[in-house]
């Protein structure tokens, strides 16, 4: 066993991904549409950025391992019904917003919101464009799947301002993607990918998942090897959590065929050689990014943010979200959407925002929000210089999470300097460990009431 694969073997624990904290599951009910209201009342800032997420929750097929609010339907009318409750739900929110505020950037995610044909994709981004101030240089992005894909969706896209994408590649392997009822040929992605670079896209994401069935270690190199040959400009590797006691159809999956524990550390071992030997830099978090992209730069110059949309460039945004589900964010409130599709159209054609929960962060949260995310994005906290920011003293504060630095500098995965913390090349695979340590609510909480994460590693 090599020493990366046995430290990717010891920090192997349930921990957060921290797209926000305090973590989603700490939000509650007590929260109510009506808090959300008072707070887009108050919280607007004509010079604060807005950035504008709609779920589109339907895909076509049901991919065993999705772990996404999402419906499985060909009955397209029920995308129909819901375009016209996301309307009303928009409309709502830009009463109560600052039409001076720009739209910085925009995402639509799913599902799959390539499930739209073409002409509702113009339809939506009329909507978004009839009630919000776009910026014209907007950062504009969609996530698709390249099954049933068209290169008119493409058009429709680009047509509408759209200059990201991302691609659900997951495996090229066929018997992994058998298994998993997502079956797409090399040839499909291939041909997908080049319209993308022909239409003019100016970034390209795919994002794999490890710890499929059926998956080793000679499938997943076929696989890395030829998608790096298309040299997309990131990669989203994620792992898979199999919790078929929380997405029902995950039982879809033969648990023996799943790869074992050692399998999956040979894996990201792979995943972090190959990539790394392809010149790609890991920004953290199971992203990756070649050495010229914006999230890179952003990193080195200490402007690279997190939210839950994960890393981003647009640090000083609200988040403005929309759909079953989807999750809004100001300075100091989150707030999701009712998550069941039937109950969140009930609730917007009765006339209400339809919140189902939400939370506001006390001082003590946006204190650590601010050091975890610190050290997430920036790789290093410069703890004299963060105490006086905030008027504390540092060592007094975190004494409990300085206590665990040590061992993680003895592994490797920290360097410590007076008044400095510093991730390594080698720690910055096990980000969420190293911020853990930080997390109140994970000290605070019994074993036994703690929420269920997946694993870090």
């Amino acid at each position: 066993m090599s020493n990366f694969t046995a430290l990717l073997e010891k920090y192997s624990k349930p921990g957060p991904r921290y797209t926000s904290y305090p973590t989603a599951p700490y939000f509650h009910t007590g929260f109510t549409e009506s808090d959300w209201v008072r707070e887009l009342e108050t919280s607007q800032d004509a010079d604060r950025g807005l950035s504008l997420y709609a779920h589109i929750p339907f895909c076509d097929t049901l991919c065993y391992y999705c772990g996404c609010n999402m419906v499985a339907t060909g009955d397209y009318s029920k995308a129909d019904i819901y375009l016209q409750h996301l309307e009303q739900e928009m409309t709502r929110v830009a009463r109560l917003t600052d039409q001076r505020r720009l739209v910085r950037q925009l995402h639509l995610g799913g599902g799959t919101p390539t499930y739209l044909k073409p002409d509702d994709i113009r339809r939506l981004m009329a909507m978004f464009r009839a009630r919000f101030t776009i910026a014209p240089d907007a950062e504009m992005g969609c996530e698709a799947d390249p099954r049933e894909l068209t290169r008119e969706h493409l058009a429709a896209l680009r047509e509408s301002g759209f200059n990201r994408l991302s691609l659900g590649v997951q495996d090229l392997d066929e018997q992994v993607q058998k298994a998993v009822n997502r079956v797409q040929p090399v040839a499909m992605i291939e041909q997908v990918y080049h319209w993308a670079r022909e239409l003019g896209f100016a970034s390209i994401n795919m994002d794999l998942i490890v710890g499929l069935p059926h998956q080793n270690t000679t499938s997943f190199a076929h696989t890395l090897d030829q998608v790096l040959t298309w040299a997309p400009d990131r990669f989203a590797i994620f792992a898979y959590a199999h919790v078929p006691w929380m997405k029902k159809h995950q039982k879809l999956i033969n648990e023996p065929d799943l790869p074992s524990f050692a399998t999956r550390l040979d894996l990201q071992q792979l995943i972090h050689d190959r990539l790394g030997a392809a010149g790609y830099q890991n920004v953290g978090m199971d992203h990756y990014a070649k050495p010229d992209d914006e999230m890179v730069k952003a990193q080195k110059n200490k402007t690279l943010w997190r939210n839950f949309q994960g890393y981003t460039t647009h640090k000083n945004c609200d988040i403005y979200a929309f759909g079953a589900s989807s999750i809004s964010q100001t300075r100091d409130v989150y707030m999701q959407n009712e998550k069941n599709i039937k109950q969140y159209q009930e609730l917007v054609a009765a006339g209400h925002l339809p919140v189902e929960r939400g939370l506001r962060l006390t001082p003590e949260d946006h204190l650590r929000r601010d050091l975890i995310t610190r050290i997430m994005c920036d790789m290093e906290l410069d703890m004299a210089a963060f105490g006086a920011e905030w008027g504390i003293d540092f060592a007094e504060k975190f004494a409990d999470g300085l206590a665990d630095l040590p061992a993680l500098e003895a592994d490797g995965l920290v360097r410590l300097e007076p008044n400095r913390i510093i991730v390594t090349q080698l720690g910055s695979l096990f980000l969420r460990n190293i911020a853990m340590g930080f997390d109140a609510y994970l000290k605070e909480a019994a074993q036994d009431q703690q929420p269920r994460y997946s694993r870090t590693a």
